[in-house]
């Protein structure tokens, strides 16, 4: 379907901070104008007028190349006027709280705002205080709804559907808001989420997210259809989780002899930057079954599909922070498991 033939509103919400609250309509929606995109960055002429007029500043609290990156080519090539802010040199790190940085915003008169954070429920926080659509970028432990939804955009090219698919997600689900994200959008899809990890990187009563639960790789990888690795996330922890890196690769690194026990024809998905030879061999990182530069490309597509979206709902007027429409919400109890509102 061409851009010009999507529905002109995709998203009843005036934020993306999460999959939380999000429906299957709106995902599929748009996956359908990210796959437009797709076909767009492959062509020679690339770019858009769609945000002409437009200014996206991308707010990064915690280091990230390939996230940012991706953010500021889907700005521009969607023709907005980005601005990258980091917190290094910023007068964040000279003591400036968030909601002094959100009057400093508010004050440059942004139309869409991209927020990571090391805290859960920073995004949604600034989106309160703000005036401008806010696109969670990664908040602490709990979402990142853009790697979820080029995940399944990645899966969904390849294996032409989601429902009824089973797909393992593997490692540090403890400190991953790539687990949680994915874990909400691959079930509202109708896909039978795994995850498979030591029971020192599980949250607590994981098994309320409908999900099953193995800490053997083997057992957790039978019959498998896609198998999703994450970065074991050392930065996060206080203390030992696993006993060694060594210890760890040997029982949960994904190699050749593990993913044997997964479907001839499964995926290998990571969301990077990948420790090989920690969670993943390299002969499997490179390997057939591998779409991890995949999922790289997707990113942008569907990075500009959410600023896409977001800016239908602008209706090209500045609008108060006392009119933005009221921020999804996801359940404390549900959030807690994953990690806990830290402001």
């Amino acid at each position: 379907m061409a851009i010009s033939d999507q529905p002109n509103r995709i998203l009843s919400h005036s934020h993306l901070l999460g999959i939380d609250g999000l429906s299957a309509q709106e995902v599929t929606q748009l996956l359908d104008l990210a796959e437009s995109y797709v076909e767009l960055n492959r062509q020679g002429e690339k770019k858009q007028a769609v945000l002409r007029g437009r200014t996206q500043i991308n707010l990064f609290f915690e280091p990230s190349t390939r996230t940012q990156s991706s953010f500021e080519l889907a700005g521009k090539r969607l023709g907005a006027d980005v601005m990258n802010m980091s917190v290094k040199g910023s007068s964040v790190s000279k003591g400036e709280t968030l909601l002094d940085t959100a009057v400093t915003l508010n004050a440059m008169h942004p139309d869409l705002l991209v927020v990571r954070h090391s805290a859960a429920g920073a995004a949604e926080l600034l989106a309160q205080k703000v005036g401008c659509a806010v696109i969670n970028a990664g908040d602490g432990s709990h979402e990142h709804p853009t790697q979820a939804l080029l995940d399944a955009l990645t899966i969904r090219r390849r294996k032409r559907r989601i429902e009824g698919l089973t797909i393992a997600i593997c490692g540090d689900i403890l400190h991953s808001r790539v687990a949680r994200s994915n874990i909400l959008l691959l079930q509202l899809l109708g896909a039978r989420v795994r995850v498979i990890a030591p029971r020192s990187l599980l949250p607590y009563a994981v098994d309320r997210y409908g999900v099953e639960v193995f800490s053997r790789m083997e057992e957790g990888l039978a019959g498998c259809d896609i198998v999703m690795m994450l970065r074991l996330q050392l930065e996060r922890m206080n203390g030992a989780f696993v006993p060694s890196v060594r210890e760890y690769y040997r029982y949960f690194g994904l190699d050749q002899v593990k993913l044997a026990r997964a479907k001839p024809d499964a995926l290998v998905m990571h969301p990077g930057p990948m420790n090989r030879g920690v969670e993943i061999d390299s002969a499997v990182a490179d390997g057939v079954q591998s779409v991890i530069s995949e999922q790289v490309e997707m990113g942008v597509a569907v990075r500009m599909a959410v600023l896409d979206a977001l800016a239908r709902n602008l209706n090209g007027g500045r609008r108060s922070p006392q009119g933005i429409a009221q921020p999804q919400r996801s359940s404390a109890e549900s959030r807690s498991t994953f990690g806990r509102i830290e402001l």
